[in-house]
């Protein structure tokens, strides 16, 4: 068999908003079959079946045949190999952790060039899954060895690398689910939930509204216990030592069995449990110094550890704890027992894909400890029956939310507010969390801030917790998405006057406007940058400002090629014209339809309580209406527009030009507004030319945001265009 050359990437681009395929991020692909295009792939001589055996999972992609099994009768019939690299790098994203289940492939105007998208979460990631992809790909098509899992393997790594931890995924989902959007702020995990004033944002599990003096106090274990104490929580007995000697005497004073455990540590690191030999405090005490600044001797509280999820005051979810032991055989190491009845355990591993860690004798000296404490070594081979306690309180993965007592969640959310923060870890011993404390002599051991959801999202044993939600539900009231008013204008002329006029008319209308249009970025009436900021980037800085509780974006069909649109949805869209005068070879945009597809975009991304603004001169504009989830305004130069009179016969809004002056009409009622032609004859003398049709859109708009014909008119009367520079 012939080899066949690589297929070209031509073209590699993100798109990081709503675009012409879809509401979210695409990764976008340009490639060039070559010779390839004469062979689809029922064409190569056992490709189809060398595909299948590499990725088995194929036959669920239910492909343009909506059922199970669609891609692989397209393969069977034949179908072209940019098709096939677009189910290849879904499919491997789906191996890798990140279901993908969006992607699209078209031909361009040139033989053999295609346009292949899926979607893309993360460009980093997106860009690692097309160059696997496309390496499985030719390795099948030429007949060569590929290894699927150390691909699969690598994508991993880079989705660790580059994606949102479990935690703060597990919110941002539950924002989603809300329609609450999100702006990733850096490389890890602080995001930005909602948009300019009505924005919150989170760390993990820690907010804007987790106090900083909470948090240290909650680093410093000794203050914590004292604070708690004084409320009327229980915690164990203890105090701070400097040296084993003080850390034994302290020992003998509270009373043995001790824990041993740094005064500033996370993570159960260097806490050791059940103390009552000198020589064991002390080998504690060397354990507890290395990880925190001061070592605590405290009263042994016996039973299981526990963590329970306070948000916003209540406890929202429980998990339990347990003792991992291994059964001697009188053949194997505790080493290899280790590996043989516990990380064989399908729930343990190294990534955050499992609840349960896997032990690694050598590399926890708590664990050794506790081996010596009980004369035995990682080396030694335990007797037939003997049991080797290995660790005393494992991974807390047993979900237990349905068993608290509620005396016990009264005291867990007490001992949050007491250090006064709002999303916490607490940490407390009970051999039975279904009775108070009071019963069961269980104490309260630890408060933590910024605390980790995975074993409430993914416990070992139980049902998960909808943890992300109960955040969401504190940061945000019932119904409140975050969102401010954000109006999209896509126009290829007059795109700047309109949305001068609009944020002019926010403005008064008491809204501190953030604006990004051709004349610059602006904030309020301050230009705060004079180049053009029709760009994505202009934009996304005014949604990500705390000031700002309205943003007006002047956009072009070019800017949504390139990048796609800097808001996921918007108050109003405004489409002026079908951009016939702009030059879109570049991106393969040739004929009108293609233009519609593209320009739909603003329309597409309307609210179901917001509308969209079209030109009904513009007869394929007046096609979109009916893509608008929300309401439609139109407006026309004359009354007489055929569109319009229909419109308005069906109760809808419409604004025209009557006699200079824009009349603003509903059904059968008309409002006399803002006079058209004095302000056209403002902008001319400016030096600015600015049709009676771009004006009417900028009222169109102004109305559709619900200002009153009133404003509008005194608004217009009082904006003073700029002289032309």
């Amino acid at each position: 068999m012939s080899r066949h050359d690589d297929i070209q990437l031509l073209r590699v681009n993100y798109l990081r908003g709503p675009n012409m395929w879809t509401y979210r991020p695409v990764l976008e692909v340009w490639l060039d079959l070559g010779r390839l295009e004469e062979f689809p792939s029922n064409k190569i001589e056992g490709f189809n079946d060398r595909l299948t055996a590499a990725l088995p999972a194929l036959v669920e992609h239910h492909c343009g045949v909506g059922e199970r099994g669609g891609f692989l009768q397209r393969l069977t019939e034949g179908t072209w190999m940019g098709h096939v690299l677009e189910h290849v790098v879904i499919e491997l994203l789906n191996l890798s952790g990140m279901p993908t289940g969006f992607g699209q492939t078209r031909s361009t105007s040139k033989t053999g060039v295609y346009r292949m998208v899926f979607r893309a979460r993360d460009e980093q990631v997106a860009r690692a899954a097309l160059a696997e992809g496309h390496a499985l790909l030719m390795a099948m098509i030429n007949a060569d060895a590929f290894d699927v899992k150390a691909a699969v393997d690598r994508i991993r790594d880079k989705v660790d690398d580059c994606y949102l931890g479990p935690s703060t995924a597990a919110i941002v989902a539950a924002a989603t689910d809300r329609r609450i959007p999100h702006i990733r702020l850096n490389d890890g995990n602080l995001v930005q939930l909602g948009h300019g004033a009505r924005q919150r944002r989170i760390w993990t599990a820690e907010t804007d509204m987790t106090s900083a003096i909470a948090e240290g106090i909650a680093r410093d274990k000794d203050l914590t216990k004292s604070l708690l104490k004084s409320v009327g929580v229980p915690v164990p007995y203890g105090s701070a030592v400097k040296t084993a000697a003080e850390a034994w005497e302290a020992a003998q004073d509270i009373g043995l069995p001790v824990v041993v455990k740094p005064s500033d540590g996370n993570h159960g690191r260097g806490v050791t449990l059940d103390l009552r030999q000198e020589a064991d405090v002390a080998a504690a005490f060397e354990l507890a110094d290395k990880e925190g600044s001061e070592v605590l001797v405290e009263s042994y509280i016996p039973g299981n550890e526990h963590r329970l999820l306070v948000v916003g005051g209540q406890v929202v979810a429980a998990a339990r704890g347990d003792e991992a032991w291994i059964t001697g055989d009188g053949q194997h190491t505790v080493v290899q027992l280790v590996d043989l009845q516990i990380n064989t355990d399908p729930r343990r591993g190294l990534t955050e894909d499992f609840p349960l860690n896997r032990i690694t004798l050598g590399e926890d000296a708590v664990v050794l400890l506790d081996l010596q404490r009980q004369g035995v070594t990682p080396e030694a081979v335990p007797a037939a029956g003997q049991r080797v306690l290995i660790q005393r309180n494992g991974n807390v993965a047993i979900d237990c939310t349905a068993q608290v007592h509620p005396d016990v969640a009264h005291a867990v959310s007490l001992a949050a507010r007491t250090i006064g923060l709002d999303i916490a870890g607490v940490d407390l011993v009970c051999t039975d969390i279904s009775k108070p404390l009071s019963e069961t002599g269980g104490a309260i051991v630890e408060v933590n801030a910024g605390p980790g959801l995975l074993m409430h999202l993914k416990p070992a044993e139980g049902m998960p917790q909808p943890v992300g939600q109960a955040i969401i539900d504190h940061l945000f009231d019932e119904g409140e998405t975050g969102r401010i008013p954000v109006v999209g204008v896509l126009a290829s002329q007059g795109g700047n006057h309109i949305t001068r006029l609009v944020a002019w008319l926010l403005h008064l209308n008491g809204r501190h406007v953030g604006l990004a249009c051709s004349d610059g970025l602006f904030l309020g009436t301050r230009r705060v940058e004079k180049r053009s900021s029709t760009r994505w980037d202009a934009a996304h800085r005014l949604l990500m400002n705390r000031v700002v509780d309205a943003v007006v974006v002047q956009n072009d069909a070019t800017s949504i090629l390139k990048d796609g649109l800097a808001y996921d949805r918007c108050q109003v869209g405004v489409v002026t014209d079908m951009a016939a005068g702009v030059d879109l070879s570049h991106f393969d945009t040739l004929t009108e339809d293609q233009r519609f597809k593209v320009l739909r975009t603003q329309i597409d991304v309307v609210l179901g309580e917001g509308a969209a603004v079209l030109n009904a001169d513009e007869p394929r504009l007046v096609e979109m209406a009916e893509l608008s989830d929300g309401e439609v305004v139109l407006y026309a130069r004359a009354e007489a527009s055929e569109a319009l009179q229909a419109h308005r016969a069906k109760g809808g809004r419409a604004v025209f030009l009557q006699g200079g002056t824009a009349v603003l009409a509903q059904g059968a009622s008309e409002t006399v507004g803002a006079n058209i032609a004095q302000l056209a004859q403002r902008f001319a003398k400016a030096g600015q030319a600015s049709d009676e049709a771009t004006l009417l859109a900028a009222v169109a708009t102004a109305w559709a945001m619900n200002i009153s014909p009133e404003l509008i008119s005194a608004g217009l009367d009082t904006f003073v265009p700029e002289l032309a520079q």
